[in-house]
């Protein structure tokens, strides 16, 4: 039976690295030899050959990076690792908590560690090879601080809750611990805006002028409650440009990237924030939000029945059974059921970028404004053009820049048809 269980958590864990391999492989076998019709003037030759490298390049490096965490993860398993950390811990005769805040906290921070060197790699050799990386080293440590910091204030008291509920609350801890976690969610969503994204990045009022009028007048217009608007400084990290909608009740902000307010037309930013408006007054980020909590109720459930589970602990080779042992275990064994799920949320996303853009097209009329602007922004930051279908269906929160075109411009003519 150890033998089997060991075999499925195997299959689990393998799963996600298989999948997210291949339609990497099929993605660059779809590099076409010329842009789509639709996209002719987002680069021009040179260029497209540049985003051809630059797709090709962080597909391997991602190949690398994902073969060498499941190569670590791997060895610490099979060598019997899980076990030697536990009995370590246990042998300091903490309060069993403390003993599970330490083993998670070991484990996650070894695996941090051992990823250090990738994630340098990736910001300062690979991003700054194609031009998009400005983080200094300065800001690449106080954001790796910045972290942990924020882990250990709202993540360990978070686990040390979750813990304590699996110990003593018996059947019904997978229902606690998911009502405390949902709360946790609500307070994130009013708190974030204002105390936490501004530890990472510096807000600046936009101001007076034509652009943030016009902005103002807009929001009005489609009655969107809009506390402020903020220019962001994302150039301080890197060269892509970005926009983007958060906050609830009367704290609801729209970020624009300075780069972003470098790069595209008054027209442009319109467009782009009209399209952010949309998200709200489809009501996707408060659907989002609990679709997420709701996915989080489910994994809870699955972990609470998992945990009361022996053979789970002996697949691992950990002969005492606990509860963040088995919340770790768990979550290797969860891995196939939260690739199905990412599957269905990144899908309904894709259907929400396309709502939105439509919401965008008819309330500013500026369609072919927004179709600019997303295909300046693909080409600031090298998109790939052509993506395989599997890539985007495992890996795309939106839709691929040709369909959205497509789907902009056929809003467009029906709005057109509409007032006609």
């Amino acid at each position: 039976m150890n033998h089997l269980f060991g075999l499925v958590a195997l299959f689990a864990i393998l799963s996600e690295f298989v999948v997210a391999t291949t339609v990497s492989v099929l993605n660059l076998r779809a590099q076409a030899e010329v842009p789509p019709p639709e996209l002719a003037d987002v680069y021009d030759v040179d260029r497209y050959r540049e985003a051809q490298r630059y797709a090709r390049v962080r597909a391997r490096f991602g190949l690398l990076t994902r073969s060498f965490d499941l190569a670590v993860l791997l060895s610490f398993w099979f060598i019997g690792a899980f076990e030697l950390v536990d009995r370590a811990l246990r042998s300091l005769q903490l309060p069993s908590i403390v003993t599970g805040l330490l083993f998670i906290f070991a484990l996650g921070m070894g695996r941090s560690l051992l990823l250090l060197p990738f994630r340098i790699y990736d910001t300062f050799v690979l991003e700054a090879r194609f031009g998009f990386n400005r983080t200094s080293p300065g800001t690449f440590v106080t954001d790796m601080l910045k972290g942990l910091a924020l882990t250990a204030v709202l993540g360990a008291p978070a686990l040390a809750l979750a813990l304590w509920l699996f110990e003593t609350a018996g059947g019904l801890a997978f229902l606690y611990a998911w009502v405390a976690a949902a709360v946790l969610i609500l307070v994130l969503q009013f708190i974030a805006p204002a105390w936490l994204m501004p530890l990472f990045m510096k807000f600046t009022p936009l101001p007076d002028g034509e652009l943030r009028q016009r902005i103002m007048s807009y929001a009005h217009s489609v009655a969107f409650p809009l506390e402020n608007l903020f220019i962001v400084d994302g150039s301080r990290r890197s060269t892509k440009a970005n926009a983007f909608f958060t906050g609830f009740g009367r704290h609801r902000r729209i970020g624009l990237f300075d780069t972003l307010i470098e790069r595209c037309t008054p027209d442009e930013l319109i467009s782009i924030v009209a399209h952010e408006v949309g998200h709200y007054k489809k009501r996707h980020v408060t659907n989002g939000m609990l679709l997420s909590i709701a996915q989080l109720g489910l994994m809870l459930f699955i972990f609470g029945q998992l945990m009361q589970f022996q053979p789970l602990y002996s697949a691992f080779s950990v002969s005492e059974p606990s509860v963040y042992a088995g919340l770790t275990f768990c979550s290797f064994l969860y891995e196939p059921v939260s690739l199905v799920l990412q599957l269905i949320l990144l899908s309904r996303s894709r259907s929400n970028e396309y709502e939105a853009d439509r919401f965008a097209v008819e309330t500013t009329g500026l369609g072919e404004a927004l179709v600019s602007g997303l295909k300046r922004l693909a080409g600031d930051s090298l998109s790939n053009l052509s993506p395989h279908p599997s890539y985007v269906f495992v890996n795309h929160s939106h839709p691929p820049l040709r369909e959205r075109v497509q789907a902009i411009r056929g809003a467009s003519a029906s709005a057109a048809a509409a007032e006609a």
